[in-house]
C-alpha cells in the first residue's frame, strides 16, 4: 500500500506560479512511476505529467509543455510539480498517483495507476 498526500494548491492569478508536492508513505515511492492528473468541474480526469521511478524520464501533456515541470526526491519520497505561467484553464483539482507501469504509453491513463492522493485545488483567476 502507498498513501499519497498532495499539498501546495490554492488561488493564484493568471501568469503566476504554484508548486505542488506529493508525499508518499508506506511502500517506497521509488518503486513507482508517478503522475499528476487534473479534473475540472464536470470534466474527466486528465493526464498532466509523469515521471519515471528514477526521475530520469518525464512526459508532458501538450497543454502544459514549457510551463510545468516535474521532479522527484526519492530520498524524501516526494514528487513535485512546478507550475508556471498559469492560465484560468489550468483551474482544477490536481491529483498525484503512483503506477507500476514504466512506459509513457500506459502512464497517460488513469486506469494504470494503483494509488491516488485526495487531490488539491488549484484556482487560477484572470
Amino acid at each position: 500500500q502507498v498513501q499519497l498526500v498532495e499539498s501546495g494548491g490554492g488561488p493564484v492569478q493568471a501568469g503566476g506560479s504554484l508548486r505542488l508536492s506529493c508525499a508518499a508513505s508506506g511502500r517506497s515511492g521509488s518503486n513507482y512511476s508517478m503522475g499528476w492528473f487534473r479534473q475540472a468541474p464536470g470534466k474527466e480526469r486528465d493526464f498532466v505529467i509523469t515521471i519515471s521511478r528514477s526521475g530520469g524520464n518525464t512526459y508532458y501533456a501538450d497543454s502544459v509543455k514549457g510551463r510545468f515541470t516535474i521532479w522527484r526526491d526519492n530520498a524524501k519520497n516526494t514528487v513535485y510539480l512546478q507550475m508556471n505561467s498559469l492560465k484560468p484553464e489550468d483551474t482544477a483539482v490536481y491529483y498525484c498517483a503512483a503506477s507500476l507501469f514504466t512506459s509513457s504509453t500506459y502512464l497517460v491513463t488513469t486506469n494504470n495507476y494503483a494509488y491516488w492522493g485526495q487531490g488539491t485545488q488549484v484556482t487560477v483567476s484572470s
